[in-house]
């Protein structure tokens, strides 16, 4: 797990070791064990080493082919290198250390872009090919590692974080309007922008070849995720039996490490589960929980602490056990940091991951953690309900178009925008929302398949913009998150499960569906126990059922109670300061009657407000 950086010059000109250490350098917090930089004339690669597997020298970077005509930069762990490596090895390659990256480098020198189709893991690369002069780079199935980059017209450049492209001095620092107003929509990025102006990040699952000759560059996504309704479904008791092998398959191949691995633990089915199965192999593995002091809390957010259920399983797992309690006040504390390594917001209120992750990083470099059984499983059933039955796909988009929009509405969009509206008026979010599905081509005849066209939609976004807050968070103390969810052979089976043994209200939902459901029945749907139905039977081989039974609940603080009391000073201070730099584009009397709403108590506005302080520090930070 590491940190990677690099420049190509489309314009011939030599690179500057001085920029390229200085943009290495930027990325420092994701390696401390060791760092480098190659020059070739127009090119070059920087690299922050945290060194997880094969700790000696020999796991430098960048690293280049015996021959040397592949030089690499590379972050990520391939958890199936060892096979790849007795394969490769048949085929007469020779080895100098017993690291994955030697053999993502000589996997790459053998079957090229095909190389990406057999890797089992996670990673961000680039390769420069000296013979061809082309840049090759591509980023995991899933985008468990991130990958940014721009081109500025006579420069291309990369980085594991946006913080080593701005290290540049080429690169103009500027934010993007459209990307603002989708992040304002969505609480995420649904397309490759960023808040930066023309910095992208390589989509998920795909890879791009950069010609330095022709100066053109060729994007190919070489995955995707396709969930589908099973024409000829197995036996439950087979889907049960292949769950839980591939499921124990999944961790014990992400134990690998040459250094202590943790876990986190919080009172859910997920970790809970990953944790029983590592405690197997791992005797008294490090736990890491994080709670929260309800004193000030309101409403459901009564029941966010979830300490009380961690610590019963770390009891029954044997675990050391570690935990933090969160106050009203930490997120003040904090937003500087968190702001710096977040880059940019993205899904949900992130800053408890941040403090986890520098609990871990006090006893860990690796960590467990239990990201994407919800996304694959149907861990949220009352976002599903809200859209089985439609007319068309069109009909289908504008149901669940509206429930996506998380921040704020079409209307209330164009009144926070009226300073810059007509630099984005020509934006279609509900288009940017529609083009998600574009490429998973699934029959929509059946509510099932509606279901699974929504398990595609929130796996492509919702759980990407997860998986790039836990990148950004985790790295930010030099820790390695692992996520054995997203194994290959796990998710290929839980992508063709039956919708019937991931929700078994459907048939009453349809029923609901069908007469029009109103406020009567939003609160069915967030009632229940439901989803996950076969995830759940599989994890009650390991952990109580009283706790595989317990209705979902996400890893949030209170804030919707702590923004209305003892932080509303916090949020007054700086929302409603006439000296906001977010109101050099942002309508600061449409954004404050919002905010007000919250701290009034008539609406919860809680995802806004959070998203706003975020911007605030952001745009300090970073303009």
């Amino acid at each position: 797990m590491c940190g990677i950086t690099g420049i190509l010059n489309l314009d011939g000109d030599p690179v500057s070791p001085v920029i390229l250490k200085k943009m290495t350098d930027a990325i420092a917090h994701r390696g401390p064990d060791g760092e480098g930089q190659y020059i070739d004339n127009g090119l070059g690669l920087g690299h922050r080493r945290l060194a997880i597997i094969d700790l000696s020298p020999a796991g430098h970077q960048p690293m280049s082919t015996i021959d040397g005509q592949l030089i690499m930069t590379y972050n990520g762990e391939i958890y199936n290198f060892n096979e790849l490596r007795i394969e490769l090895e048949s085929l007469g390659y020779q080895f100098r250390s017993r690291t994955d990256s030697e053999v993502l480098l000589y996997a790459y020198a053998e079957w090229r872009e095909k190389c990406l189709e057999r890797f089992n893991g996670m990673f961000a690369f680039a390769i420069w090919d000296k013979r061809r002069r082309e840049l090759f780079l591509a980023r995991d199935r899933y985008g468990i590692k991130p990958l940014y980059y721009t081109n500025t017209g006579t420069k291309f450049i990369f980085g594991s974080e946006v913080k080593a492209i701005i290290a540049h001095p080429d690169y103009p620092r500027s934010i993007d309007f459209e990307g603002l107003l989708e992040y304002l929509t969505f609480q995420n990025f649904l397309t490759e922008k960023t808040l930066f102006k023309d910095i992208k990040l390589l989509p998920a699952g795909t890879y791009m070849c950069l010609s330095l000759d022709t100066q053109k560059s060729v994007q190919q996504q070489y995955w995707d995720y396709h969930f589908v309704e099973p024409d000829n479904p197995l036996d439950d008791r087979e889907y049960l039996e292949e769950l839980d092998r591939l499921f124990r398959q999944a961790i014990n191949r992400q134990l690998i490490s040459d250094v202590e691995l943790g876990a986190y633990l919080s009172g859910g089915i997920d970790s809970g589960s990953i944790t029983a199965i590592a405690a197997q192999q791992l005797p008294y593995i490090k736990s890491f929980t994080c709670g929260f002091d309800l004193n000030s809390a309101s409403g459901v957010e009564v029941s966010y602490d979830e300490r009380e259920a961690a610590e019963y399983m770390s009891y029954l797992f044997k675990t050391e056990h570690y935990e933090m309690v969160l106050k009203a006040g930490d997120m003040e504390r904090v937003m500087p940091r968190l702001a710096w390594h977040l880059e940019e917001p993205r899904v949900g209120q992130s800053y408890p991951n941040f403090y986890v992750a520098q609990l871990a990083s006090k006893f860990v470099k690796v960590v467990l953690a239990g990201t994407g059984g919800d996304e694959l499983f149907a861990g949220y059933p009352w976002r599903y309900y809200r859209a089985v039955v439609n007319d068309d796909f069109e009909h289908y988009v504008d149901k669940y178009y509206s429930f996506w929009q998380r921040l704020l509405s079409p209307e209330e969009i164009k009144n926070v925008f009226q300073p810059i509206w007509s630099k984005v008026e020509h934006i279609s979010t509900k288009d940017i929302f529609s083009s998600v599905f574009r490429q998973h081509s699934v029959e929509l005849t059946r509510p099932e398949d509606y279901v699974n066209h929504s398990l595609y939609f929130e796996a492509k976004t919702f759980l990407h913009g997860l998986l790039v807050v836990e990148d950004k968070l985790s790295m930010a103390h030099s820790l390695e998150t692992r996520v054995p969810f997203l194994d290959n052979d796990l998710v290929d089976f839980a992508m063709k499960i039956p919708t019937r043994l991931k929700l078994g209200n459907l048939t009453e939902v349809i029923r609901l569906n069908e007469n029009e459901p109103g406020n009567k029945t939003d609160k069915y749907f967030q009632k229940n126990k439901d989803g996950k139905l076969l995830l759940r039977e599989v994890m009650s081989n390991y952990i109580p059922k009283v706790l595989t039974e317990r209705v979902k609940q996400g890893f949030s603080a209170p804030d919707a109670s702590w923004f209305k009391g003892e932080s509303i000073d916090y949020v007054r201070r700086t929302i409603e300061n006439n000296h906001a730099k977010i109101y050099n584009f942002l309508d600061q009397s449409a954004v404050s009657q919002l905010v007000d709403e919250h701290l009034q108590g008539k609406a919860n506005r809680r995802l806004l407000i959070w998203s706003l302080l975020n911007l605030e520090k952001w745009c300090s930070l970073f303009l």
